[in-house]
């Protein structure tokens, strides 16, 4: 566990503690399969996540992700909710004492926070929504960077299995599902991100009306050393499950093409013809 000690009536994690923690997970994290990831339950103290809790922003007249890929889907990053501690949080999030945890965990060096939280904040999924498997974009498009890691910290107390919305790693040639994680309170999840690695929660929410599935998303990157200019720009690129009824993402594969194929000074106007 991470603890975040009060400085001045500001929360703040102790350099020294999350290398130490770090370090220690480092061969967990990096032997493991699909991709290397790591699951941690109890990751920060309840108190501070249960007060997160308590200040969770009403998604009363907020817009969600609605098409057949990712449905019920709401996300508010950190200058959206109206809590000092939430926003507290983030920031440590984002601090140089938690980027070490994360390179003493996972051996990537110049790891880069984002302070734009590009697909970052708190998130939401109601009942009967999902989102489905799934590799996420790989480069951030104000900063100028490469994508590597995926932090996600649940807050779904008393969480019942048959509510669904465990979190489901597949293997790169999306043969099999290889690990599903219930998405409990206080457990994190890391991984590293890559063109191939696969994960989602594709399955519509079982819960009752009244609850939904909580969590943090954080994302984590670093600079390409020979600039973004020439990596295979992806977006977020969906994934049909074998022998199940999952919809192709056209557009996706429309945007991939153009990247790929048509000459940089063109793939505006491809875009927008294609679109």
């Amino acid at each position: 566990m991470l603890h975040m000690k009060p400085v001045g009536g500001y929360l703040a994690l102790d350099a020294e503690e999350c290398r130490e923690l770090g370090r220690s997970l480092a061969e967990r994290y990096r032997s493991a399969d699909p991709f290397p990831h790591i699951v941690i339950d109890d990751f920060l103290e309840p108190a501070v996540l249960k007060a997160v809790l308590a200040d969770f922003p009403s998604n009363e007249s907020k817009q969600y992700f609605n098409r057949d890929q990712e449905r019920l889907k709401y996300q508010f990053q950190p200058h959206e909710v109206s809590s000092g501690l939430v926003r507290n949080l983030f920031a440590e999030l984002n601090s140089q004492a938690f980027l070490g945890f994360l390179e003493e965990m996972t051996g990537i060096e110049g790891l880069i926070s984002d302070p734009y939280f590009e697909g970052g904040g708190l998130h939401e999924t109601k009942r009967g929504g999902h989102l489905g498997v799934h590799a996420d974009f790989n480069v951030h498009e104000q900063l100028k960077v490469e994508r590597r890691l995926n932090l996600l910290i649940y807050l779904n107390e008393e969480w019942n299995e048959g509510y669904g919305g465990q979190l489901e790693l597949w293997k790169k040639d999306m043969s099999a599902c290889a690990e599903r994680v219930s998405p409990v309170f206080g457990r994190a999840v890391i991984f590293s991100t890559a063109l191939d690695s696969f994960h989602g929660h594709p399955d519509p929410l079982n819960c009752p009306p009244e609850r939904s599935r909580r969590s943090i998303a954080t994302y984590y990157y670093t600079a390409a050393e020979d600039g973004v200019a020439l990596l295979p720009k992806r977006t977020t690129n969906f994934q049909p499950r074998p022998g199940t009824g999952d919809q192709r993402d056209w557009q996706i594969r429309r945007f991939h093409f153009v990247n790929d194929w048509v000459p940089p000074k063109l793939q505006r106007l491809a875009h927008r013809i294609l679109g």
